[in-house]
């Protein structure tokens, strides 16, 4: 049984009522009596909640900060029409900033044998599954007094998934990427290693890549064009450990390299590679493996929504290993970890060797914009001892890229805003120069 506002106000005026007029038992039953019998009129004459019958419907996944609605149909099977007030219970992260009471709670009238539905409408905060929680109804009568209260187990899961704030990058990076294919018009067509077609020669090419034997055949000065190889293979591993969940900004490390993550996976995919994804800390987290073109970056992003960095120090030596295993052929590994300078030179830098001797290493690293905002504090002794740390770092992230990079390793270390576009432009770079 649920009382509503409206019963407390009336039990306040009978209060008043007693209390100036009638101050006996006589005023009291007078008064209270008849409250009694409308509440028990009322809970008799709502409608039942148990034998309410609940489904849902609506969407499964979302982008994070997009919205999400939720149908929830409400089927009346008894005589009496129900009036109700809805609960629609889900995780606070599911609600944008503020909107929680307001989406979740809902005013339904349903007639007998009918069905109504609302819409619960959800702004995620956070990737990651979201499960409903029950749904509470309060079932009142025709006076307003008291209804009947319960709730039901609708199970639904929506699904949210990265962001993917770094696909405006994108269309300037399939232009570049055009353009080394040699599908746009200018004078040089793309660099590679992958024999394209036969032109005439313009001025300003270059005289090495004229091909003399069918130039004396088509009696004019043919050059020989070339595209950056396709069909490679690219593996990209997530470190899951504890370097990933450092925060910067309002966001996980983790978030940043996902975002990175996606954007070059987008962009291999149009240059006709295969991409893979492994990620890992102490165990394996996750993995996507031979997924076609249209298949892959739905599945990055799916498998992605559920990562979760781990408080625990990664197994880089398991990590090695399992990216040998799933690149068993010369391949570009992308490896999005820390470059803290303890973790990676104790752990990174001896088994580094074991994958630049068979593969072509890329390791990328979220940089904390606030160093530099720290670096540049001058004027009280906090500030300069705050500079003095920042400085300290900033040369020790410096020297584990020096080292690593002198293991054969192409390092990039940049804040996450600048990352993703700087995985992609490293990744054209790799291509136009023909090492992958």
């Amino acid at each position: 049984m649920a009382l509503t506002g409206r019963t407390a106000l009336l039990a306040a005026l009978g209060a008043l009522v007693v209390g100036l007029l009638l101050p006996s038992w006589l005023g009291i039953a007078a008064v209270g009596l008849p409250l009694l019998a409308a509440i028990a009129a009322d809970l008799l004459l709502a409608a039942p909640v148990s034998s309410l019958r609940l489904t849902r419907e609506g969407d499964t996944s979302v982008r994070l900060g997009e919205d999400a609605d939720i149908a929830l149909s409400v089927g009346n099977p008894s005589g009496r029409p129900l009036r109700a007030a809805v609960r629609d219970a889900w995780p606070p992260s599911a609600f944008g900033p503020g909107t929680e009471l307001s989406a979740s709670r809902h005013q339904l009238r349903v007639p007998p044998g009918e069905r109504r539905r609302v819409t619960t409408r959800l702004t995620p905060t956070r990737r990651g599954d979201q499960h409903a929680h029950r749904v509470t109804i309060r079932s009142l009568g025709p006076l307003g007094l008291a209804g009947r209260q319960g709730s039901h187990d609708v199970p639904w899961t929506l699904r949210a998934l990265p962001p993917f704030t770094s696909r405006k990058h994108l269309p300037s990076r399939l232009a570049r990427l055009r353009e080394l294919d040699g599908r746009t018009s200018l004078l040089t067509r793309g660099q590679g290693t992958e024999f394209d077609s036969l032109r005439e020669y313009l001025p300003g090419d270059d005289i090495r890549s004229i091909d003399w034997r069918a130039s004396a055949r088509r009696h004019t000065v043919a050059v020989r064009t070339w595209r950056p190889e396709r069909d490679r293979h690219i593996l990209i591993v997530l470190d899951t450990g504890r370097t990933s969940a450092g925060r910067v900004g309002d966001a996980p490390r983790l978030d940043a390299a996902l975002d990175a993550a996606l954007l070059l996976t987008a962009l291999a995919t149009k240059a006709g590679d295969r991409v893979d994804l492994l990620a890992h800390d102490l165990h394996r987290r996750g993995a996507v493996l031979g997924r076609s073109a249209a298949q892959v970056l739905p599945a990055f992003t799916n498998a992605m929504a559920v990562l979760e960095p781990a408080l625990v120090e990664t197994d880089l030596r398991a990590l090695t290993a399992a990216a040998l295993r799933l690149a068993p052929r010369r391949s570009l590994i992308v490896l999005l970890t820390g470059l803290d300078a303890g973790s990676a030179e104790e752990g990174l830098l001896p088994l580094l060797p074991r994958l630049t001797q068979r593969h072509e290493v890329l390791v990328a690293a979220v940089a904390d914009p606030r160093l530099d905002t720290l670096a540049a504090g001058r004027g009280t002794l906090p500030a300069v001892y705050g500079a003095a740390a920042a400085e300290q770092t900033r040369a020790d992230r410096r020297a584990v890229a020096n080292r690593l990079t002198r293991h054969g390793a192409t390092v990039l270390d940049a804040p996450p805003a600048a990352l993703p576009p700087a995985l992609a432009d490293a990744y054209l770079a790799l291509k136009a120069a023909g090492r992958l």
